[in-house]
């Protein structure tokens, strides 16, 4: 039988409750989902987002949140989960969780036309074969893929994956000199932020 209590703690807290005993525990929906326990909140689990097909990474705006999540709710998603600084401690502790959020970082990665390659411990990132034809999908002017590439930048610092992060970050500085007209001061500016800001030390 449902728990009316629980049901409205895991909507205002993002995280789910569990009555034993007479003792309330909580059990972080984001870590339950990204360890491959739990489905989100529209009943997909983490291996289902990232096996979407291209087409649905480009058109269904409700993924993005719940694979690279932040500290504070989506302005687009109520649904989506928030960080906790438990939560946090938990990505950077657990390489597991963090194999799991670099694996997301690849889908996205693929879909962008991006290569990504690691040798004794350096991370690069390139254009890949297919960027010329990915790119003229998402780098045009406005296109809502640059706020997701911020939020991607800034989970990756968040979670304990700063070296990705920067990786990609220097390969959008090579973009952004051959496309800024494109992409734009602004969306630059929100680029080197999320990767600079003090909020995702670590």
């Amino acid at each position: 039988m449902s728990n009316p209590l629980a049901e409205i703690l895991e909507k205002v807290s993002f995280r789910k409750t569990v009555f034993a005993a007479g003792i309330v525990m909580t059990i972080s929906r984001l870590l339950e989902f990204y360890s491959g326990h739990s489905p989100n909140s529209r009943g997909r689990y983490l291996w289902q987002l990232q096996s979407q097909s291209f087409d649905d990474l480009e058109h269904v705006h409700d993924y993005i949140q719940w694979m690279f999540p932040l500290l504070e709710r989506s302005a687009y998603n109520v649904n989506a989960p928030v960080l906790a600084t438990s939560d946090v401690v938990e990505f950077r502790r657990d390489e597991r969780l963090r194999c799991a959020l670099l694996e997301s970082f690849a889908v996205m990665l693929k879909f962008y036309g991006i290569d990504k390659t690691e040798s004794d411990g350096i991370v690069r990132v390139t254009s890949a074969s297919t960027f010329p034809v990915r790119s003229t999908l998402w780098l045009q002017p406005g296109n809502h893929n640059f706020l997701r590439i911020t939020r991607i930048l800034r989970s990756l610092c968040l979670l304990g994956c700063r070296s990705y992060a920067t990786a990609l970050f220097e390969w959008l500085q090579t973009l952004y000199a051959k496309h800024a007209p494109i992409i734009g001061e602004d969306t630059f500016r929100y680029w080197t932020r999320a990767v600079l800001s003090d909020e995702s030390s670590e």
